[in-house]
């Protein structure tokens, strides 16, 4: 593990035990995060073969939720990046990341990386706040973890894309996480997990945020994290207070469009397009 695990974070039976405590108690719900905890040799390897996902073969989310690029598979994986995503997926991490979340269940990896894998969001992009889907599409496993490995050198604080959690009222962001080069963070995911990085990334131009995301799964949960309405969901968005007092513009030019339509001749609605 010395080409892939930094020193500091060599023995991690030694680092889950460490930590197990503060996972657990960590508000809204069990989550941690770990600074410098790869090789930062390997780690910027893998940042030099990370694609530009705008361009081939990748995922293209547009909407008012989410703005955001990902990677299909290991398609896109570079060498390096396949070594470091086969580790993350291995024995000597499921064990780590076992005794760290304290999960009864035993946590299996996911080769197909649904809805993982490479992820990047250019400027403006954005990921509302939400809780993940429960249940993996081809296997039919619950879904239990994340982890989330950041790729970004010298990021600004203004330049934002934090990583937000948010209390299952929706009330409060109770953490903020910026998403740091070799910044490792790990979370429990259920039906009221909420987080996200809600706020348009306000990064120069010529910048991205670049992360690496692995989800893991169990046969089965506690019976207490299922919700009987929700027993297999797909993404749950959650409106912020904030989003509530944001002026509401779209729908205003819906409805000058709709009236364009009925009553305007076709060469004029053309014109009036550009400015609408």
């Amino acid at each position: 593990m010395g080409k892939i695990v930094s020193n500091k974070f060599q023995n991690l039976t030694d680092v889950s035990q460490e930590f197990k405590g503060a996972y657990a108690n960590a508000m809204p719900f069990p989550n941690i995060y770990f600074d410098a905890f790869f090789d930062e040799t390997i780690l910027s390897a893998v940042l030099d073969e990370f694609p530009d996902l705008a361009e081939g073969k990748s995922l293209q989310y547009k909407s008012s939720k989410e703005k955001k690029f990902a990677g299909k598979g290991e398609e896109l994986f570079g060498e390096k990046t396949k070594k470091l995503m086969h580790f993350l997926n291995s024995q000597p991490f499921l064990e780590f990341l076992q005794e760290l979340t304290g999960i009864e269940e035993t946590l299996i990896p996911d080769p197909f990386y649904a809805g993982g894998g490479l992820h990047e969001i250019k400027q403006g992009g954005l990921l509302k706040v939400h809780a993940d889907f429960n249940k993996h599409r081809k296997t039919g496993l619950d879904r239990r973890l994340n982890v989330l490995v950041y790729l970004n050198k010298d990021w600004q604080e203004n330049f934002g894309g934090h990583f937000e959690l948010w209390n299952k009222e929706m009330t409060q962001c109770e953490n903020k996480i910026l998403p740091l080069f070799n910044r490792m963070a790990i979370f429990s995911t259920t039906s009221t997990s909420y987080h996200g990085h809600p706020d348009a990334l306000n990064c120069p131009e010529d910048r991205s945020r670049k992360s690496l995301a692995l989800y893991y799964y169990t046969n089965g949960r506690p019976h207490d994290e299922i919700d009987q309405k929700l027993v297999d969901h797909g993404t749950l968005f959650k409106d912020r207070p904030s989003d509530d007092e944001e002026p509401s513009v779209k729908p205003i030019k819906n409805k000058w469009k709709i009236l364009l339509k009925d009553f305007a001749p076709p060469i004029l609605i053309r014109v009036i397009k550009k400015y609408l």
